[in-house]
């Protein structure tokens, strides 16, 4: 090899034992992210077992709305009074469910309005309606049992609103059927109240069940996927196939260089 090649080629190494080290440093850092996520979501899943078994509180008061986070508040464990309000239900299509064990395939969810002691509303998930067909006169059916006139006691979980992704379906305002549990905007399209005077949050009924079982409330579980250790391990093992594949690079251009 002639004596002007030489530095043409040692160009070359270092070029590309550049890209290897940024390649690397990215894996790596990757593996290192996932790692972190999977002890933030160990701890997340301690402290919502923790709130899902702990004994149920009052329903915080309507001073305390605002301050509300799902953060620290999601599936706090409430108890209180509300009646049923006589106004059009809605029903949220699910193809299953993250936290019922109780609840597979396909199905919607009864949300209705309720009226607490002291006039401001708040929106309830009384349970899980098995209706493949959507039917909308047996959720009709469904819903109507459970507005009396008469307050209920009732144990649930707090939750917060979702939002509709940008392949969420519409709302299909007509058969009152939505994809998302996007209160708020089923509180403006039904006239549940003002705004202002309903709760920010929703409840996860979990007691009591109605005499037909229909819809079909009950205890939520954790079972948040927890896959980072394993995603770890694939960011890190990427790093060591490209740390290793320029290393025998390195050793063959030398033996070609000597």
């Amino acid at each position: 090899m002639t004596q002007a090649a030489k530095p043409t080629r040692q160009r070359g190494i270092v070029g590309l034992a550049v890209i290897a080290l940024i390649m690397v440093s990215v894996l790596t850092s990757l593996g290192l992210w996932q790692l972190r996520r999977k002890d933030e979501k160990h701890a997340l899943i301690a402290a919502l077992t923790e709130r899902l078994a702990a004994a149920p509180v009052a329903l915080p008061a309507a001073a305390q709305w605002a301050s509300l986070r799902p953060a620290h508040d999601e599936f706090l464990r409430v108890t209180f009074s509300a009646t049923f309000d006589a106004k059009p239900d809605v029903m949220v299509y699910s193809s299953g469910s993250a936290v019922r064990d109780d609840v597979s395939g396909p199905g919607t969810w009864a949300f209705l309005p309720a009226r607490l002691a002291d006039g401001r509303g708040v929106v309830i998930n009384a349970g899980f309606v098995q209706n493949t067909m959507q039917d909308r006169a047996q959720q009709d059916r469904a819903a109507a049992r459970l507005v009396t006139g008469a307050p209920v006691t009732m144990t649930g979980y707090l939750r917060f609103p979702e939002h509709p992704g940008w392949f969420t379906p519409q709302a299909d305002t007509r058969k009152r059927l939505w994809f998302t549990r996007d209160v708020p905007a089923m509180v403006q399209a039904l006239g549940w109240g003002p705004m202002e005077q309903v709760a920010p949050f929703y409840v996860d009924l979990e007691a009591p069940v109605p005499p037909s079982g229909v819809p079909k409330p009950g205890p939520l579980q954790v079972r948040l996927k927890d896959d980072h250790l394993q995603y770890a391990i694939t960011w890190f093992g990427l790093a060591l196939v490209v740390a290793a594949t320029f290393a025998f690079w390195v050793r063959g251009r030398r033996r070609g260089l000597a």
